[in-house]
C-alpha cells in the first residue's frame, strides 16, 4: 500500500518561509519522479514543482520560480518543497504525488500521477 504523508504547513507571515515534507511508504521512492501540487479555495488544483527519480533535474511554475525549492532524500524516503519569501497568494492546501511510471522525467501533468498525500494547509497573512 502506497502511502504520502505531508507535513509542515501552517501560517505564516508574508515573507516568511516554511519547509514542506512529504514520507513515502510503499513503493521503492528513488525509481519514482514526485511533485508538489496546490490547490486554494475555489482554484483548480496546480503544479508547484518537479523532481526527477534520480533528482538530477527539476522544474518549478513560474509563479514560485526563485522562491521555491524541491529536494529529495532517496534514503530517507522523503520529498522536501522549501518556500521562502511566501506571499499571500501561496496561501493553499499542498499535496504531494508519485508519478506512476517507473523512473519517468519530470512532469507537471497532474494525469501522470498515480498517488497523492492527503495534503497539507499553508496560509500566509499579509
Amino acid at each position: 500500500q502506497v502511502q504520502l504523508v505531508e507535513s509542515g504547513g501552517g501560517l505564516v507571515q508574508a515573507g516568511g518561509s516554511l519547509r514542506l515534507s512529504c514520507a513515502v511508504s510503499g513503493r521503492s521512492f528513488g525509481s519514482y519522479t514526485m511533485a508538489w501540487f496546490r490547490q486554494a479555495p475555489g482554484k483548480e488544483r496546480e503544479f508547484v514543482a518537479t523532481i526527477s527519480w534520480s533528482g538530477d533535474s527539476t522544474y518549478h511554475a513560474d509563479s514560485v520560480k526563485g522562491r521555491f525549492t524541491i529536494s529529495r532524500d532517496n534514503a530517507k524516503s522523503n520529498l522536501y518543497l522549501q518556500m521562502n519569501s511566501l506571499k499571500p497568494e501561496d496561501t493553499a492546501v499542498y499535496y504531494c504525488a508519485i508519478h506512476g511510471g517507473l523512473r519517468r522525467g519530470i512532469s507537471a501533468h497532474t494525469d501522470d500521477y498515480a498517488y497523492w498525500g492527503q495534503g497539507t494547509q499553508v496560509t500566509v497573512s499579509s
